[in-house]
């Protein structure tokens, strides 16, 4: 049977590491959830694929929008919803199936946000410094003018790993006092001034400040966190659990919370010795992570940072897993507490 298209025609958005996902996760069939549907790439993938049913969360309006043009042609087999993936297990309860076959999370920005310059969230586009992933509640452009330097400087450096974080938070504070920052270039600008121009190979000097100040928006990580245990909590015994990063800080809490509910973790020593946990609510299906291949990263040069790691659920109970063990950020946990 042919495939049908991956995305809807003239959707610019191109799907990472999918092909690897789906032969990680097969065979497909049941009821599947995608927490972050964005265009509906990796919902038409497993649908194609042999789910019976995909659910497909978003928290940008607009994804469902885009989305309302051509997801009736699938008629029951596709319900989309309105919201969080850090909410998935109520929702998928919500729409009829507290028992999910599969749960796949691409996490981060999308494509067609990150090319929509009215939704500032590029550093390449002139927009207003926004990011809201919901388009309600703070921008960035809040934070930024109304934080104190401190805790501007913290948010930087826990979200973004930027080692300049002080010196960028000081000369923001300094700045503002003569005029709020509006746009994605003039934050962009000062960052080009104040940091050394990157060598070839090197990130553009915005990289780290303008995702520092987009989790924090967003609440990426605590999201991550939430949607982890929640998707443990949904799945029934067999399902599988998919999960694509594009950054460090949330590979590792992935990984983290893989490795605790596996068994996989460090069992203790003798300066700290074993004490003992809750039986294993997954087996892992990747030991290390997927990377895209030479000629995805060709094709699609976004991609070039990505990483899937998958696990089958056991028959066991969900069981809490503690955040501080996640590799959080402080300022993720204190969302979190």
């Amino acid at each position: 049977m042919m495939m049908a298209p991956i995305a809807p025609p003239g959707t610019p958005h191109v799907p990472v590491l999918l092909a690897p996902l789906l032969r990680a996760v097969a065979p497909v069939s049941g009821t599947w959830l995608d927490g972050t549907f964005g265009a509906g790439s990796y919902a038409r993938a497993l649908l194609d694929a042999g789910a019976a049913r995909v659910i497909g969360i978003d928290r940008d309006p607009e994804a469902l929008e885009r989305a309302a043009a051509w997801a009736s042609a699938f008629g029951e087999r596709l319900t989309l919803v309105p919201g969080r993936f850090g909410d998935l297990a109520a929702i998928a309860a919500a729409a009829g199936a507290p028992a999910l076959d599969g749960v796949v999370l691409d996490i981060g920005v999308s494509s067609m946000q990150l090319d929509q310059a009215g939704r500032g969230f590029s550093f390449l586009r002139d927009g207003p410094l926004d990011m809201r992933m919901s388009q309600s509640g703070p921008t960035a452009a809040d934070l930024v003018n109304r934080l104190p330097e401190a805790e501007l400087a913290t948010i930087l450096y826990e979200y973004g790993e930027e080692r300049a974080s002080r010196r960028i938070a000081r000369a923001i504070v300094q700045d503002r006092k003569a005029a709020p920052f509006t746009t994605t270039l003039q934050l962009a600008g000062l960052l080009e001034r104040l940091l050394p121009r990157p060598k070839p190979g090197q990130p553009h000097p915005a990289t780290r400040s303008f995702q520092a100040l987009r989790i924090a928006v967003n609440d990426e990580l605590g999201e991550l966190a939430r949607g982890l245990a929640g998707a443990e909590a949904a799945l029934a015994p067999g399902g599988r659990l998919a999960v694509v990063t594009f950054h460090s800080l949330e590979d590792r809490v992935v990984k983290r919370f893989l490795a605790l509910r596996s068994g996989a973790a460090p069992r203790g020593s003798r300066h700290a010795p074993e004490t003992p946990g809750e039986a294993p609510g997954f087996e892992l299906v990747t030991r290390k992570p997927i990377a895209p291949d030479a000629a995805e990263v060709a094709a699609n040069p976004r991609a070039r940072s990505a990483r899937l790691r998958v696990a089958r659920r056991l028959d066991t109970p969900a069981a809490p897993v503690d955040p501080r063990a996640l590799g959080l950020p402080r300022l993720a946990l204190e969302g979190l507490a």
